[in-house]
């Protein structure tokens, strides 16, 4: 810490993707004594988990869609949001804004590079995200949660610090703790989430692969799974009828809890799910989002299936027979699981929240600071890169 408290203003979409490493860099900014202030929307001033310290100012953020008549009002939104940052600079006198991706954060982002003031974008998925991606010829320095992010340039390469993705404290307080004993007869802990609201297909699919499991590892099973209000009755009764024990819920506060006696994680493959998982060092299997954008949550297991520590299965292959095929290769021998969670947590990135911090802090006092330097990555084919199978 440089000893000098100074100003920073934080940008981020209102989805906890775009604002739980929003949270933490705030949060360790705030412990180096400095003055922290976020620009979100409406639902992310709302977000469960916002520091409470955390000073928050909702600007307009218009959406450019595909549709050309509604470009108009976008545009004014976006103009009335840059005009409504450039008044917060004038009072808060910024030393740098950060951008977490999502359309809210661009007014913001747009306002710093235009007013000489220093901008950081970090990316959480494997995929630079549109406004990132617009942003990155104009910001001084780009963070990114994976060595390779498709749809970066070659030409910025020179100005990228591979940093991770930060995640909760008290989620990365687990990753010392050792992986939860597994014998050959010991619980099999499950954890199923698909997000904040659940994901319909794994009520439907996971249920079902579960009971095809051989009856030994079957007998085994103990499940936590976050269900969506609507298919929590049909998961239970399913559940019930293949006799396997499982608590359902449509919200679990202690997923760090959860996520720390899991040896199995299935679900999504969110940027902040998969930073978790690789954080802790929990094996998965993960089904991206077939909707996401650019398939971004696809290109988001390339690190960790790679390694060892998980599997991906594309959404239309995710039958019963694939799920128990899969968790059958990952968890039927206790040494199997320990090597995947081991994989998974040699890919975390446990000082992501630092090293931003670390990265934030030399604009406007020391030098910017240098992380971890990818420039010698620009004869990769990082922008070109195919989608994973």
């Amino acid at each position: 810490m440089s000893g000098v408290s100074r100003h920073y203003l934080l940008a981020a979409g209102g989805t906890g993707g775009h604002l739980i490493p929003a949270f933490a860099l705030a949060v360790e900014l705030e412990a180096r004594g400095h003055h922290v202030a976020l620009i979100t929307d409406e639902r992310g001033s709302h977000l469960p988990g916002k520091p409470p310290s955390l000073v928050t100012h909702v600007l307009p953020a218009g959406r450019l869609g595909k549709n050309p008549l509604h470009w108009p009002k976008g545009i004014g939104a976006i103009l009335e949001g840059r005009r409504m940052a450039l008044r917060l600079f004038e009072g808060f006198q910024p030393a740098a804004v950060i951008g977490f991706g999502g359309y809210p954060a661009f007014p913001a982002l747009w306002a710093a590079t235009g007013a000489d003031v220093p901008s950081v974008i970090h990316e959480q998925n494997a995929v630079l995200g549109r406004v990132n991606r617009f942003l990155a010829g104009r910001v001084d320095a780009i963070a990114t949660s994976y060595r390779e992010t498709v749809r970066l340039k070659a030409r910025h390469l020179d100005k990228v610090h591979v940093i991770g993705n930060p995640i909760r404290a008290e989620v990365l307080a687990l990753r010392e703790l050792p992986f939860p004993p597994f014998s050959e007869d010991g619980l099999l802990r499950v954890l199923v989430t698909g997000g904040s609201q659940g994901a319909g297909v794994l009520s439907q699919v996971v249920p079902d692969g579960l009971a095809m499991l051989p009856t030994a590892l079957r007998n085994r099973l103990q499940v936590t799974q976050q269900c969506r209000p609507e298919d929590i009755e049909a998961v239970r009764n399913r559940y019930a009828s293949h006799d396997i024990p499982a608590e359902l819920g449509t919200y679990f506060e202690n997923m760090a809890e959860r996520l720390a006696d899991a040896h199995l994680f299935i679900g999504r493959a969110g940027a902040s799910t998969v930073a978790e998982l690789t954080g802790v060092g929990r094996p998965a299997i993960l089904v991206p989002l077939p909707i996401a954008t650019d398939d971004h949550q696809a290109f988001n297991t390339g690190e960790i299936c790679a390694a060892g520590g998980g599997r991906m299965i594309r959404q239309d292959d995710f039958t019963a027979a694939e799920l128990a095929k899969q968790i059958q290769a990952i968890a039927m021998h206790p040494h199997t699981l320990a090597n995947a969670a081991h994989a998974a947590w040699n890919c975390g990135y446990p000082n992501a929240t630092r090293d931003l911090a670390d990265l934030v802090e030399g604009f406007g006092g020391a030098p910017l600071m240098d992380i971890i330097r990818i420039a010698d990555l620009a004869e990769a084919s990082v922008a070109t890169q195919g989608a994973p199978a």
